[in-house]
């Protein structure tokens, strides 16, 4: 009879705890089953903030004021507007380039935003938005050099850039022995110093590095023929469709209304936004 009895208390206890469980689980708006339920872009505006990745060093996409050392550039505004317009505040994270990717993978950043050229490897690994500017890729050599004119004379030849850049993926292409470094002053650097014979990198960028330094004992000798486009990396999945979706809103938002353009000639000198 006792044990009848202890048996019936036990069971209708255990019962009550599940109870009080699962009506808990389904009231706390934090809990497990809820944070589960939601898409990346609703954990977004959940947090009240959208983290982007970028470098920090790269001017003029993201870079710091020399007087103020405060982070400005294209893709910073271009990064400012679209968290707005999502309806949330951005934070910056800055790393190097080659860690940039592994940062979005691992769930470092929501996004990367740091003049990102879509790739065909880059597109089977993440999901991209509409692009948002677009450039062209030069080859850069001491102003002396009168060896290398074209990518084809890079054979033979070294070359540095940014590791795990598309600019050091093109130097290996043309056969060039490629020393990765951290930022374009570097590369520049080494150019002017003879450690190299030459680099790659964006128009846009040697552009303003010349203007901004004065440096003349630089040239460009070659340009590729296609233009790159620039656009905004997420990871993969149906977790970022909406995300996606609502960052390509913001671009074209941006664009109607005529940020884009006033952006781009605010960094850049001219309208870089639409493919030519």
């Amino acid at each position: 009879m006792y044990k009848e009895e202890y048996m019936k208390k036990s069971i209708t206890a255990a019962a009550a705890i599940t109870l009080a469980l699962t009506l808990g689980a389904c009231s706390n708006k934090g809990s497990y089953a809820s944070v589960m339920d939601i898409d990346h872009l609703s954990r977004i505006k959940e947090s009240g903030k959208l983290v982007i990745g970028l470098e920090g060093v790269w001017q003029p996409f993201c870079y710091h004021d020399a007087a103020t050392d405060e982070l400005i550039g294209f893709d910073v505004e271009v990064s400012r507007n679209i968290a707005e317009r999502i309806g949330v505040e951005v934070e910056f994270k800055e790393g190097a380039w080659e860690g940039l990717f592994m940062g979005l993978d691992a769930g470092q950043y929501d996004l990367v935003v740091n003049g990102v050229d879509v790739t065909e490897d880059r597109k089977a690994a993440y999901n991209f938005s509409d692009p948002y500017l677009f450039d062209n890729t030069v080859l850069v050599v001491r102003a002396d050099n009168n060896e290398i004119k074209s990518f084809e004379d890079l054979k033979g030849k070294k070359t540095a850039n940014s590791t795990g850049s598309t600019y050091a993926e093109i130097g290996a292409e043309y056969g060039a022995e490629v020393s990765g470094v951290s930022d374009l002053a570097k590369t520049i650097q080494m150019v002017l110093n003879g450690q190299v014979d030459a680099t790659i990198n964006a128009s846009l960028s040697i552009v303003d590095y010349q203007i901004t330094t004065g440096e003349t004992n630089i040239k460009v000798v070659a340009e590729l023929p296609s233009e790159t486009g620039y656009a905004i990396p997420m990871v993969k999945g149906k977790d970022n469709d909406t995300l996606r979706a609502a960052i390509n809103d913001a671009l074209k938002s941006m664009r109607e209304d005529g940020t884009l353009k006033e952006l781009s000639i605010k960094y850049f000198g001219s309208d870089l936004t639409e493919i030519k």
